[in-house]
């Protein structure tokens, strides 16, 4: 094993301590200390918009596949879906979600037919949609729901490349309000052009915090905060080092 996987592994470990720590020492943790990110006060807002006015949400979790690195930011997605979801299951014009990776779609079915079960209504399997398989594909289907269902406001939280700029097109052709975040750094150009509200960097990872989706997306947020100063001194101890000689 080389030293950087030693390193890796290290800063692993701690990472899962801290999250440990956080979310079973204080099962009461708030966003108090934490600063706004305008893209979720954004949602939080079209959430009880589409409520009160009945205006759809769509939510889009992009193509990426199951066992791969891209799988982390749609397991994100399906969180945010299950806490939108079980807000507006009951609204006259329920969440729509689109993928273009079929396990996804499943799995946004089973997370909305839950939410619906626990708020007592009925699910329509429809509201979870493999729009397509191939990049263009998928952003035909997606952009037809954008302009088509009466859409308030696109939620593209997924792995994109360069046709999500149909998606976001459609939305401003549409009127809706366009919320996004991707890892992709294609993906990540392309929005912070296109959309009201981009999600730049890890932003978009501390989406299940700032949806208040548990105790444990505060603490590994916690987490992240605490390694982040870590390594910003390590670089900073690294390079007086150097600058003296001693590495």
């Amino acid at each position: 094993m080389t030293l950087i996987s030693i390193v890796g592994l290290v800063f692993l470990l701690i990472f899962l301590i801290l999250i440990i720590v956080y979310a079973t020492g204080d099962r009461k943790l708030s966003l108090t200390n934490f600063r706004e990110i305008k893209a979720f006060s954004q949602l939080q807002r079209a959430v009880g918009f589409s409520v009160e006015a009945g205006a759809r949400l769509h939510l889009s979790i992009g193509r990426g596949k199951v066992i791969g690195p891209e799988s982390a930011i749609a397991l994100l997605s399906l969180r945010m879906l299950e806490r939108i979801s079980r807000f507006t299951a009951a609204s006259d014009r329920p969440t729509v979600a689109s993928a273009g990776e079929g396990a996804w779609v499943v799995l946004s079915q089973d997370t909305m037919r839950t939410t619906a079960q626990a708020n007592d209504v009925q699910f329509n399997p429809a509201m979870g949609r493999l729009t397509g398989l191939t990049p263009f594909a998928y952003a035909a289907g997606a952009l037809d729901i954008a302009l088509n269902e009466e859409v308030g406001t696109n939620i593209l939280v997924g792995n994109f490349g360069g046709e999500v700029a149909l998606i976001t097109e459609a939305g401003e052709r549409a009127g809706s309000m366009n919320i996004a975040g991707t890892d992709s750094v294609p993906g990540q150009a392309i929005l912070f052009a296109a959309t009201h509200e981009p999600l730049v960097g890890e932003e978009v990872f501390a989406g299940g915090a700032y949806m208040e989706a548990g105790p444990s997306h505060t603490a590994s947020l916690r987490a992240q905060d605490i390694l982040r100063w870590v390594l910003i001194a390590i670089i900073i101890i690294g390079a007086i080092l150097k600058l003296v000689g001693i590495l």
